[in-house]
């Protein structure tokens, strides 16, 4: 008889014709404005506590209007967003798939899409263990039909997790990066073995691309754990994101310039974008990152909004275009660089950086990426374009997770999120 380790039951798997998908992932190009967040709050992260009556929103719009059939599943995932080696209802109360049956043709608009959305948990579906889970909407029942997938997390809260930003004492990054500081209490929580039973993961600005992973304190004391090496745990302040105003297509944003419509479509340009100049920052109130679909003309944002085709043009220094590696727009907009529309063309002729997104109205933050390619992974650079400056203002969060000794799956234990000027928690 074969015994099935992981790695063989992996291959298997994929023999079977299974296929991973990645986290954030969009596979169908008529789909637009995936949103999933915590109900009632589109800036939030979509976390829910295990075994509570929090709930989740999903909303997005297929552009091919009409009715399709949406199904929706979720997958437990390691801290790693590999599968976690459990049956699907080892970690989920109910049935595999759930079909969304809300939906509603768009009216008023130019565009024509369908605005799906849906509730989750839904009582056909209950997640019974708290970790990372990847949902997945596909077509028609067949998980092969995948649409996309999104990150979601499910928090048992077992730990207190006290955070800080601070400047680094190291002279080359003073002026640029801010130092993390993390306290884990475990008065009231048996961890034996933290370096193998523990790995916290810290994102800036919600971004995965360049998260922080940790497994081993840097101090061990009774009742606490103290993570707070000074080299490796940096992270590149940025600046503060850019803006763009589209609750209305009428009365057009401070960033517009110009405006051309058609009878079925409206095409907005954005002021030029330039480099900004380093240790040169300006306050001023952001998003990081994100957007919020909302109009200012008493329209419904999910299906009387309209969607315009954005134009941006970048100006790089001296007209140069940069040698290595892709300009992007970078932000949730582009779902963090990964759209194919976020890609920037250089034009030499005017020495500038064109491109195009099509964009439902609300408000939205973004900035410019060099986008390059490190061991089959898609790595992101802000600094370059964009320049790095301690003063700004970043939303940090440490997701905190444990594995049972003997345990076949990564529970979510912790999460905190502050703002590094204040250094307090956020929602």
């Amino acid at each position: 008889m074969i015994r099935f380790t992981p790695l063989l039951l992996f291959i298997a798997l994929l023999m079977a014709g299974f296929v991973y998908a990645q986290p954030d992932k969009v596979f169908a190009s008529h789909v637009k404005t995936i949103r999933l967040n915590r109900a009632g709050d589109p800036l939030s992260y979509p976390i829910i506590r295990l075994n509570s009556t929090d709930l989740l929103e999903l909303h997005f719009d297929d552009m091919d209007g009409g009715v399709k059939n949406y199904y929706y599943t979720i997958q437990l995932c390691n801290a790693d967003w590999l599968p976690a080696q459990l049956n699907y209802f080892d970690y989920v109360k109910g049935f595999s798939q759930v079909r969304i049956n809300n939906y509603k043709a768009s009216s008023i608009s130019l565009t024509r899409y369908t605005h799906y959305q849906a509730a989750m948990p839904d009582r056909n579906c209950q997640p019974t263990k708290s970790g990372n889970y990847l949902l997945k909407v596909f077509l028609d029942g067949d998980t092969s039909k995948l649409v996309f997938t999104k990150r979601m997390f499910v928090l048992d809260e077992k730990i207190n997790v006290g955070m800080q930003v601070t400047q680094p004492f190291n002279q080359q990054y003073f002026q640029t990066h801010h130092r993390m500081q993390i306290q884990l209490e475990t008065t009231n929580f048996d961890v034996r073995y933290p370096q193998q039973q523990l790995q916290l993961k810290i994102l800036q600005n919600f971004r995965w691309d360049h998260m922080i992973s940790l497994n081993q304190p840097t101090f061990i004391r009774q009742g606490s754990l103290q993570y707070n090496n000074e080299n490796t745990m940096l992270f590149a302040a940025g600046k503060e994101f850019r803006w763009l105003n589209l609750r209305s297509f009428r009365l057009l944003g401070d960033r517009i310039t110009k405006q051309q419509n058609t009878n079925t479509a409206f095409e907005l340009f954005v002021k030029e974008d330039q480099p900004r100049l380093p240790r040169q920052y300006f306050y001023y109130r952001d998003l990081n990152g994100l957007y919020v679909n909302e109009t200012i003309d008493n329209l419904n944002p999910f299906w009387n909004a309209d969607y315009a085709r954005v134009y941006f043009t970048f100006k790089p220094k001296d007209g140069l275009g940069y040698p290595k590696g892709d300009l992007v727009i970078f932000g949730q907009l582009s779902n963090y660089g990964d759209d194919p529309d976020a890609l920037m063309t250089f034009n030499a002729d005017k020495g500038i950086y064109e491109g195009s997104m099509l964009l439902k109205q609300g408000y939205y933050d973004y900035q410019y990426a060099i986008r390059t390619e490190e061991n089959g992974k898609k790595v992101y650079n802000s600094t370059i374009p964009e320049q790095d400056a301690w003063e700004t203002e970043n939303s940090y969060m440490v997701l905190v997770y444990y594995r049972e000794l003997g345990g076949r799956a990564d529970q979510l234990i912790a999460v905190r999120q502050i703002n590094s000027q204040f250094n307090r928690s956020l929602r």
